[in-house]
């Protein structure tokens, strides 16, 4: 994975960016009307696993298009990108971050997305740091959960950038999965970046008020989960399966949200998508010195 600074990546955004537009205009020649779909799920392992959580949406969305729907267990989202590639799946959910490295990889196209209520990222401080803005967290340390990780790295990363930071120079940046939290909290680190509803979770968790640690800055909405389709799949297959899916957007949410691991899409909805809600990601991804969006970030 090839990295820059934060000044050179920033000047390559936009070339970047008409990359990435140039790759997405792309038509493929084929017309391809399987009589099954394959279905995959970017951070859902095996066969029971799918079928434990998906199933109710697979019946769903079997009822609602009127086609037989399989599901194609994944180990990973490189094996995803890799079964897009060779026709061995058709439909795939994936998460904001990693849909652009599938796109670079695949060509694959946005079908529909599916909204996530409060879904952003935040940056808290220790409540007597004396930190009142973004610029003052110059030199000290930030914890995060996942390198590569869309509400847990991208979001807090994006916050950093937004309030004048470079993010590889500026910081120290020290991500720590699941002890995250934790660690900010016993005093490890002078800030935390990650989702907003971790945060939550965890203050909840713990007992302790949102004085005890103050949130310092909100980001924006991040981008939506999203369904993307094979790029050798018809184009007029594709529509019919994307008009039917926001048509149903209720009995599908409510077949997801059936499953207690799906709880996250409570209050969803099925959405139009277009690969350009997704230039943040990719935007976030230069900052921290990636400009080949074809590669995983953390692999």
């Amino acid at each position: 994975m090839k990295r820059r600074s934060f000044f050179q990546s920033i000047a390559l955004f936009a070339a970047g960016l008409t990359i990435a537009a140039c790759t997405a205009s792309q038509e493929s020649t084929s017309d391809r009307i399987p009589d099954t779909i394959k279905f995959a799920v970017t951070d859902v392992q095996g066969l029971e696993e799918l079928q434990r959580d998906y199933g109710p949406f697979r019946d769903t969305l079997t009822e609602a298009l009127g086609k037989d729907i399989e599901f194609f267990p994944v180990a990973d989202r490189t094996a995803a990108a890799v079964a897009l590639q060779s026709d061995q799946v058709d439909i795939v959910l994936t998460g904001p971050a990693e849909y652009v490295v599938i796109r670079a990889k695949t060509n694959a196209v946005p079908l529909v997305a599916i909204t996530r209520l409060n879904y952003y990222s935040v940056i808290a401080v220790q409540p007597d740091s004396g930190i009142t803005n973004i610029s003052e967290l110059t030199g000290k340390k930030v914890a995060m959960s996942d390198l590569g990780s869309t509400s847990g790295q991208l979001g807090p990363t994006k916050i950093l950038v937004d309030g004048g930071l470079d993010p590889e120079a500026d910081v120290d940046i020290l991500f720590l999965g699941d002890t995250d939290l934790q660690a900010f909290k016993n005093g490890e680190t002078e800030a935390w970046g990650g989702s907003a509803l971790d945060y939550e979770r965890f203050l909840e968790a713990e007992g302790l008020e949102a004085a005890d640690l103050p949130l310092l800055e909100t980001g924006p909405a991040l981008p939506n989960d999203v369904f993307v389709a094979s790029s050798t799949l018809a184009p007029e297959f594709v529509d019919e399966i994307k008009q039917a899916m926001i048509a149903n957007q209720d009995l599908l949410v409510n077949a997801i949200i059936s499953v207690d691991a799906n709880q996250k899409y409570t209050g969803s909805e099925i959405v139009a998508v277009q690969d350009s809600d997704y230039d943040v990601i990719r935007e976030v991804y230069q900052a921290i010195g990636i400009d080949d969006f074809t590669e995983f970030v953390g692999d």
